[in-house]
């Protein structure tokens, strides 16, 4: 098996040098090419870190845990876990997921669990945005919320920018010529609903736009959706910006019995880029991708960077995406989403 003395005599340092870069510890204190060298050496060599010793050394078991109500078991869920799991991985932790299924004794026994196999920290994630309120398992752990906020504000936590959403759909739309753009939103029990209408509104005053111009419904889809989609059409707008992918279905379905063409008499921007949705429509839904990917990759960084007491600088660099991320030193972080073209919006 190899050793750390192993690679000390192959590059010409000290074991403890050779200790102190394996284990992150070596920056600003260690020549970025002699960590380099030493880093590759020990892949050249196949040294594997033992982490129980390291465990042992560091009181610390490199092992962060995610816990979710229903995260494990919705659509997005796979996404927010893969960019955690990535996160984890490139820092050199094991990432462990447990779904509770909103039953909180459940989550109040897996967090003990957790806890009792050293856990160094965890990710709280949420199936949608929502406020919550941090179980007091959590209250003295560093802890992340995921596409969450903490009801008291204590808890660092990362969710999409809902305002940002709204701006950008309406903006997307106003470039395409739209003058009379209608929100056909949700229940305004969704904490995601307020945010987007005032980005909505924003985005219009901005514009110019009179307040007589701004037709809004916040249909439930399980009751009144199809009559609140005709009910739209009925104020003659040339724009629509849908709360979701699922709620545009409903607004295409209105334009196909009215004779409307979407894309080119009716433009329509929606949020998700749910791909799963996105074979039932014809033209192609332009949609703002919800960055869930990048929620799981953000939480798992500033956690570890909870958990190390350290300065993460360029720990985002290595995120292929659309979206823009905040800086990991803020605490309550929003992500800038992206809209992804595609063929509902009207060429100007």
């Amino acid at each position: 098996m190899v050793t750390l003395k192993d690679i000390a005599l192959k590059t010409g340092v000290s074991t403890a040098t050779v200790s102190r870069v394996l284990n992150g510890k070596g920056r600003g204190r260690i020549k970025p090419e002699i960590a380099h060298e030493i880093r590759e050496q020990a892949e050249a060599m196949g040294y594997v870190i033992n982490p129980i010793a390291r465990g042992l050394r560091t009181n610390r078991s490199h092992m962060i845990g995610l816990i979710g109500d229903d995260v494990a078991t919705t659509p997005y869920a796979g996404r927010i876990i893969l960019g955690a799991q990535d996160a984890a991985r490139t820092f050199g932790y094991l990432l462990t997921v447990v779904n509770t299924g909103n039953d909180a004794e459940l989550e109040r026994q897996q967090i003990d669990m957790l806890r009792r196999y050293g856990v160094d920290g965890f990710l709280y994630a949420a199936m949608y945005d929502r406020v919550m309120t941090l179980p007091d398992a959590l209250d003295d752990c560093p802890t992340v919320m995921v596409d969450a906020e903490d009801k008291d504000g204590q808890c660092p936590s990362i969710g999409p920018d809902e305002q940002g959403i709204g701006e950008d759909a309406v903006a997307r739309l106003l470039a395409a010529g739209c003058r009379r753009i209608a929100y056909y939103g949700s229940p305004p029990t969704v904490i995601a609903q307020p945010r987007r209408l005032a980005g909505y509104h924003a985005a219009l005053d901005r514009a110019g736009i009179a307040s007589d111009d701004r037709p809004v419904f916040d249909p439930d889809e399980k009751v009144d959706a199809d009559m609140q989609a005709e009910a739209l059409l009925d104020t003659g707008a040339d724009g629509v910006f849908c709360f979701n992918d699922v709620r545009a279905r409903f607004i295409y379905e209105a334009a196909v019995r009215r004779g409307l063409r979407i894309g080119r008499d009716l433009s329509v921007v929606s949020v998700d880029n749910f791909e799963l949705l996105s074979v039932f429509f014809e033209p192609r839904l332009t949609s703002i991708e919800l960055p869930h990917y990048e929620m799981g990759y953000w939480g798992a960084c500033k956690l570890i960077s909870m958990i190390e007491g350290r300065d993460m600088g360029g720990a985002l660099d290595a995120v292929e995406t659309r979206a823009v991320l905040p800086d990991l030193s803020v605490d309550r972080g929003r992500i800038r989403c992206a809209v992804v073209e595609k063929e509902s919006v009207a060429v100007r």
